[in-house]
């Protein structure tokens, strides 16, 4: 085994490194699990939302915090989470965690109020973010040799594309037979599972030299971290509004203590001096930039698959199912691409792939049939997995051991905030572009139609579709001049998406360097 399996810890140097045995993949599969399940998880709840209405009869505010409470504190907690399990064990936190999350599972199951189940979906972002963070160190930790590493994270990461696009398709499935809290009930065998076999695969890690964790600076960060992030989810939701920019202001002001804090403590809570390695900065924003052109997209697709297309939930998630594939395929080649091209070129490359693949997409969008749209998602699919994939490694293997647990809090970190940044900024100029398409139309069409109508219209096409009677034909023509405005302003945003990829490869060509580089400059 690349490390002992006992409660210590141990050092090995990643140039010795002896081939991972059958017990380090078992452990990886436990890790990967793990994550597929808080994927699938994060994407089932959507589709639970009209069952669960009517069941608890949640208000407009209580049906959004039911939503948006998991990322919350998911988010909030990834850096303290990360920083803990680096102090007390990885192992040790992992399987808490899974525990936590198998729990809550159940009281979320049997919730009885809206109130209740708000409640219960932080306690799940609080074992979520217990999680995150020590799966990808401990992946750190039992792969030393980066070339094993590589294919081991492009596993971890597939477990993460995979269990997102599974998702819809698992909520789907039970849905059809089941009440809404059996999409939580699922969690329930999962952690069981990962609990059991975690507690004799896993080996236990941590930062010997670590000091206690700084209460003042995790309060800081969650803080920090919470407004920000729903600032920009009401953006999305709502666009500008006082609430959204105050939310804003204070987690930019109480961001700015954090990090100055930081400097000043003996063993602060984020390095700093980890940003002054030019292969981790890099390797973080690049993976910040990424999951910021795809999440925002990816979002609005999926209403694509469903307004335009007229695809049920089900087919929808059908629909999205090569691109999960081919990012779970491309596992078997992202090894042989790091030791041919080094780091930067190989997720430079990803990166191409996907803005590519974002191109024919904005193409076959207007196609009719499903050929052109699936095609376009291999090539999504393939090059994100790629890229995720080696920009996860550059992270990791940018840093020392003892550090893991840190620096993949502050990858994960970006990765929600990039996520929450997309959609908001992308979803905006996907609504701009529609209402901009859409406005002529509205007043040409306003006197045949009705006010509500027109009002829906310039809301969204989600409510546009709520509201128009599709037996009358002025209304019928008005549906269908509007989802070709919702096309043509999804082709755009497809656009500026791939142009931020391509500047994203740029970068990951200049400063992200060759694997074994990246190790030497880590040990130092």
């Amino acid at each position: 085994m690349g490390m002992t399996s006992d409660l210590g810890t141990t050092t090995v140097s990643p140039h010795s490194a002896p081939a991972p045995s059958a017990r380090d993949w078992a452990a990886l599969a436990v890790l990967t699990l793990v994550v597929a399940l808080l994927a699938v998880d994060s994407t089932v709840l959507a589709l639970a939302v009209p069952s669960l209405s009517a069941d608890l009869a949640p208000n407009a505010s209580e049906l959004l915090w039911i939503g948006d409470i998991y990322s919350f504190v998911l988010a909030g907690l990834l850096v303290t989470m990360g920083n803990v399990a680096d102090r007390v064990g990885r192992r040790r936190l992992l399987l808490l965690g899974s525990t936590g999350f198998g729990v809550s599972s159940v009281l979320a199951v049997f919730a009885p109020s809206a109130a209740a189940l708000i409640v219960v979906r932080a306690l799940l972002g609080v074992s979520g973010a217990t999680i995150m963070p020590s799966t990808l160190s401990l992946v750190r930790n039992i792969f030393p040799d980066a070339r094993h590493r590589a294919t081991a994270i492009a596993i971890w990461s597939a477990g993460t594309a995979g269990g997102t696009a599974l998702g819809p398709l698992v909520g789907g499935l039970f849905l059809e037979r089941f009440w809404w809290g059996s999409v939580f009930l699922i969690n329930v065998p999962v952690m069981v599972l990962a609990v059991a076999t975690g507690l004799w695969l896993l080996p236990e890690s941590r930062n010997e030299h670590g000091g206690p964790v700084d209460i003042l600076s995790a309060a800081l960060s969650v803080g920090a971290i919470v407004p920000v992030i729903y600032a920009v989810k009401s953006l999305a939701h709502d666009g500008p509004t006082i609430w959204g920019l105050v939310s804003l202001v204070v987690g930019l002001a109480l961001g700015w203590v954090f990090m100055r804090r930081q400097r000043v403590l003996s063993t602060p809570l984020i390095d700093i001096g980890l940003f002054a390695r030019p292969a981790f900065t890099w390797a973080v924003l690049i993976s910040v930039i990424a999951i910021f052109s795809l999440s925002g997209l990816v979002y609005f697709f999926s209403q694509y698959l469903q307004l335009v297309r007229e695809y049920s939930a089900l087919q929808a998630g059908l629909a999205e199912l090569p691109g999960s594939i081919a990012a779970i395929a491309v596992i078997t080649v992202v090894g042989r691409l790091v030791t041919g091209f080094g780091q930067g070129r190989a997720g430079a490359g990803g990166l191409t792939v996907t803005a590519a693949g974002l191109l024919a997409l904005a193409t076959a969008e207007s196609v009719s049939g499903y050929l052109a749209l699936a095609g376009a998602l291999v090539l999504i699919g393939a090059g994100i997995g790629v890229a995720a994939s080696v920009a996860t490694g550059a992270v990791l293997g940018a840093v020392p051991a003892d550090r893991s647990g840190a620096a993949s809090a502050i990858s994960e970190t970006g990765l929600e905030l990039g996520a929450a940044l997309g959609i908001a900024v992308l979803g905006t100029v996907q609504d701009v572009g529609y209402r901009l398409l859409l406005e002529p139309l509205a007043g040409d069409a306003g006197s045949a139609l009705p006010e509500s109508v027109v009002g829906a219209s310039r809301q969204s096409l989600a409510t546009l579709a709520g509201a128009i009677d599709r037996a009358d034909a002025a209304q019928a023509e008005f549906f269908l001049q509007a989802q070709h405005a919702f096309t043509h302003a999804m082709q755009a945003t497809a656009v500026v998406a791939a142009a931020i990829l391509l500047f994203a490869a740029v970068m990951a060509w200049r400063h992200v360097p060759a694997g074994e580089a990246a190790e030497r400059a880590a040990e130092r």
